[in-house]
């Protein structure tokens, strides 16, 4: 049998219709293809009303926007209420804790630790003996400095005797001088001894009081040179020097306190201690203090006598008092490249019960000044326009802008006192993202929190 290709194609594409509608449900049951179609059609419907509402909704919103509706919307601000609040300014700097005294002991004593009476922690009292070194060498150079100062002492003595017999003898010599050439000036002017004899006389008076003349007098007795004396004053003074060193041998504490730092030990010398530190380190802790390096821009705010609040890791949360007991007189360089200077400032530590101990870090604030029952803004909600710092309000759903002087500051939130006429109050609405923006009369939408 053969086959017409043409009607065998026509049979094929009613059969792939056939097939597609079967897949979606129609052609092979006439029975369900209304409600499918129906169904399809009620779908539709809703799909459609739903893309009506959505527009709505959509033209409700941006509807102002588009046909001229942008002052009606107004700009987006967020507010809170005006509130009285109380308010502090501190200042806080970080320093070192160490004692209120402390001393570093050094030798410049060439010579062995033979003895270390004390290790780190020990309390200790002032002219307590803390090491010992080696005295040999210097117990002899102090025999040998004693013996030269005797013999200083012994020559100058001998001398005094020498300078007494010849400023005797001396004074003599020149009595005998004078009484010889009176007597050769009286035999002159009689005729009876002649020029020569007469000069003679008066040259050997010269001679006798210049020799008068060259003896050192004290109370009318002649003593020795003065270059004598000096050579005891310089003799006295090299023993005394030795003996000074032969006493240091015995290192001893000058204040009262506790070690905190033994950097020696016995077979060292005492002026060679590594990286040129002290031998000991010794502190007053019974009374801490804490220095803090003050800004140039912040010292007039400081004050001898201000109280000050001290915390530190240690402290486990808990805070001490202390007191600002002293202000350097001079600046110095804040280092890091920076050209501000800062002030050493001095902190004593109230009570001798605290847990801070020495060098260790702590935070100080000190109280600058504080203000009660006053207007208070947050920072951010401050803004400068030619120099006048401004807040805003809503007032009407318009932008009041208030012209403000400043008073007391925290970190983050700042007493304001209006420069016009504006009566401040509670509850108002304080715009927080205020700018220069925001112009008097301005229309705003406020924003949910």
């Amino acid at each position: 049998m053969v086959v017409d290709p043409l009607e065998d194609g026509g049979k094929g594409k009613k059969k792939r219709k056939r097939k597609q509608k079967a897949a979606r449900g129609i052609g092979e049951n006439p029975d369900r293809q209304p409600k499918l179609i129906q169904r399809v059609k009620n779908w539709s419907r809703k799909r459609k009303i739903i893309t009506g509402l959505c527009v709505l909704a959509v033209m409700a919103f941006l509807g102002p926007r588009l046909f001229g509706g942008k002052k009606e919307m107004g700009i987006p601000v967020t507010v809170i209420p005006l509130t009285k609040q109380s308010i502090q300014e501190k200042l806080a700097l970080n320093g070192p804790v160490s004692g209120t005294d402390s001393v570093d002991v050094v030798s410049n004593i060439h010579a062995e630790i033979t003895e270390m009476h004390v290790k780190e922690g020990d309390q200790v009292h002032k002219d307590q003996v803390l090491a010992v070194l080696d005295s040999t060498d210097l117990e002899r150079e102090v025999h040998i400095a004693q013996n030269a100062y005797d013999l200083a002492v012994n020559n100058k003595q001998e001398k005094d005797k020498e300078a007494a017999l010849g400023y005797e003898k001396a004074v003599q010599d020149f009595q005998k001088a004078s009484m010889d050439h009176n007597r050769n000036s009286l035999l002159f002017a009689n005729g009876d001894i002649s020029q020569m004899d007469l000069e003679t006389s008066a040259n050997a008076l010269n001679d006798a009081k210049r020799q008068v003349e060259s003896y050192t007098v004290e109370n009318g007795r002649g003593v020795a040179d003065k270059s004598y004396e000096l050579q005891i004053q310089n003799a006295a003074f090299e023993l005394e020097k030795k003996k000074e060193e032969l006493e240091n041998t015995q290192i001893k504490s000058t204040i009262d306190g506790t070690v905190v730092r033994v950097n020696s030990k016995v077979g060292q010398f005492a002026d060679k201690v590594e990286d040129d530190k002290p031998i000991f380190s010794i502190e007053n802790l019974e009374e801490l203090e804490l220095e803090i390096k003050v800004s140039e821009f912040s010292i007039g705010k400081v004050k001898v006598g201000q109280k000050a609040s001290i915390t530190a890791d240690i402290l486990d949360g808990e805070t001490v008092s202390g007191e600002v007991v002293k202000i350097s007189p001079t600046g110095e360089e804040k280092g890091g490249g920076s050209t501000e200077r800062v002030i050493p400032t001095t902190i004593r530590v109230d009570g001798d019960n605290t847990k801070l101990i020495a060098g260790i870090t702590a935070r100080a604030e000190l109280l600058i000044r504080e203000a009660e029952d006053t207007f208070v803004v947050p920072t951010s909600a401050l803004f400068d326009e030619e120099d006048i710092t401004y807040i805003a309000i809503v007032q009407d759903m318009t932008v009041k802008r208030i012209p403000v002087k400043l008073g007391v500051e925290s970190d983050i939130t700042t007493e304001v006192i209006p420069e016009d006429d504006t009566v401040l109050e509670e509850g108002m609405q304080l715009i927080t993202n205020a700018g220069p923006q925001l112009t008097d009369g301005a229309a705003v939408l406020v924003m949910p929190q």
